[in-house]
């Protein structure tokens, strides 16, 4: 059996959640070519009704079951409500899930999902979903991808941990929450705080004193203080830092993803990681991930404040 289905009669895999934007889409295509390399048989898997040009060949589209256009004309409905209604669909027809699935046993299966975020917070169907794939030998891990620009403002930060932390608790599988497009942060503006602090999610209480520099955020202090105290006293976000352009950022999601799904490394696949990794960056590569992107930030912003002070 080919490695994605070893362990008998379970496939492994992983369902990319995250909201619209955030690259969930050339993550599947990314993942699927590093995966490759690494000698795994991979299938993709589009459950979202709205991806109707893909950039990728998919080995099961949910539009061969029901598309999202044909939902909006038949029931007068928006996008949202439309796309609501093609998951509770996919959920009702669970049949024909299993019977097109069966073709991909014995392969590493990525599921790309839908961005609508109330598919991931508190509505049923795509959950029900997920469940009937572990009734049926699925040992999945949800990827959940957040853009990292997010990380420049502090307010927006906070509502990402709290839509991260809900997500966690509604899907119910093995969760790794991921910052998306890191080699664009700099882009975005100067962090507030080292890189690891928002990956790691440190001392929030320095968010909030910083959030109380700006005058509009200033009058929900205390709000932002208790959605603080709800975050740390779960105490379950943190983040893995992603540049699909970078094999070793990569690597380390695919670390990450296999400890939460169960996947097991074999003798094959780890010759086959060294090779690669050392092909492409040189054989000393296990360094901290965090601190590989924090000195690539740090490096870009250093080299724009010296441009700054030249043009003056």
């Amino acid at each position: 059996m080919a490695e994605g289905g070893r362990a008998g009669s379970l496939t492994f895999g992983q369902v990319v959640i995250g909201p619209p934007g955030s690259g969930k889409t050339s993550y599947c295509g990314a993942m699927r070519e590093f995966l490759q390399q690494l000698g795994r048989s991979v299938a993709l898997v589009n459950l979202d009704p709205a991806n109707e040009q893909l950039p990728w060949r998919c080995e099961l589209d949910i539009g061969e079951l029901v598309a999202l256009p044909d939902v909006m004309d038949a029931l007068a409905l928006g996008p949202n409500g439309g796309l609501l209604y093609c998951m509770e669909y996919l959920a009702a027809n669970g049949d024909w899930l299993r019977e097109r699935l069966r073709q991909l046993r014995g392969h590493y299966v990525l599921f790309d999902c839908p961005g609508q975020v109330e598919l991931y917070t508190h509505h049923r169907a795509l959950r029900d979903v997920f469940a009937q794939l572990t009734k049926w030998g699925f040992r999945l891990a949800a990827v959940h991808l957040v853009d990292s620009h997010y990380c420049t403002d502090p307010g927006k930060f906070i509502s990402v941990l709290c839509t991260s932390l809900s997500t966690m608790l509604h899907v119910e599988l093995p969760h790794v929450n991921v910052l998306s497009k890191m080699d664009l942060i700099e882009q975005y503006g100067r962090l507030a705080f080292n890189l690891d602090y928002y990956t790691e999610v440190l001392d929030l209480s320095y968010l909030v004193d910083h959030l109380a520099s700006d005058p509009f955020f200033r009058n929900f202090r205390r709000l932002n203080e208790k959605l603080v105290e709800v975050i740390q006293d779960y105490s379950l976000v943190s983040f893995v830092p992603l540049n699909i352009q970078d094999k070793q950022s990569m690597h380390r999601v695919v670390q990450a993803v296999d400890k939460a799904n169960g996947f097991c490394f074999g003798d094959q696949e780890r010759r086959g990681l060294e090779v690669l990794m050392s092909a492409a960056v040189g054989a000393d590569f296990h360094f901290s991930s965090t601190l590989a992107v924090q000195e690539k930030y740090v490096q870009s912003q250093d080299k724009g404040v010296e441009e700054e002070v030249m043009d003056l």
